[in-house]
């Protein structure tokens, strides 16, 4: 395994966790709170932003406008059924969502889980370190590398790893810092 693979495999755990972190309500109207609902279109699971045009007027609502009308009722049942805590509102036409401020106790809630995702941002991390290693112990065990590449790539390894982990810290703060303010 090269070096810039395992770069490239840490990277896409960080935007992975980037993305886990905006499906967290911040007590601001954000379209990509509705990033995980998918809706039984047709007798499909279909993404809802592939179903409806999703825009925020103002900071506490998020408008859903169905691209075809006949969905409305689907989607709805979608969001209700979801874990995101809002209530959708069917005008007929296009579906409201009220995204009310949070109480500090549900806000504490919310820090624990971007704590528990940056931690799995953090495990996936150290199992690519984990087959990195295991593959350069392989290499050196065939005879394929010398023991001194081996250590020296493992080091490598350790600072990307540690550099990886360091972003998703930054990461989670930022989004604390986010869930927190008022």
């Amino acid at each position: 395994m090269k070096l810039d693979e395992v770069e490239q495999n840490m990277q896409k755990t960080i935007e992975s966790t980037q993305r886990s972190f905006n499906t967290i309500r911040t007590g601001r109207a954000n379209p990509s709170l509705l990033d995980r609902i998918s809706v039984e279109y047709y007798g499909t699971e279909t993404p809802l932003k592939a179903l409806a045009n999703i825009s925020t007027p103002d900071s506490s609502t998020i408008t859903i406008q169905p691209y075809d009308k006949g969905s409305l009722a689907q989607i709805e049942k979608a969001i209700s059924m979801s874990d995101i805590g809002l209530v959708p509102n069917n005008d007929g036409s296009a579906i409201r969502l009220n995204v009310p401020p949070l109480t500090s106790e549900r806000r504490q809630d919310l820090v624990k889980l971007a704590g528990k995702m940056a931690e799995e941002g953090k495990v996936a991390l150290r199992n690519i370190r984990r087959d990195a290693v295991e593959a350069i112990r392989k290499q050196e065990k065939n005879s394929d590398i010398s023991e001194d590449e081996s250590r020296d790539l493992q080091a490598q390894i350790q600072k990307v790893t540690d550099r990886f982990t360091a972003k998703i810290e930054q990461l989670l703060n930022t989004k604390e810092k986010d869930i927190t303010t008022v």
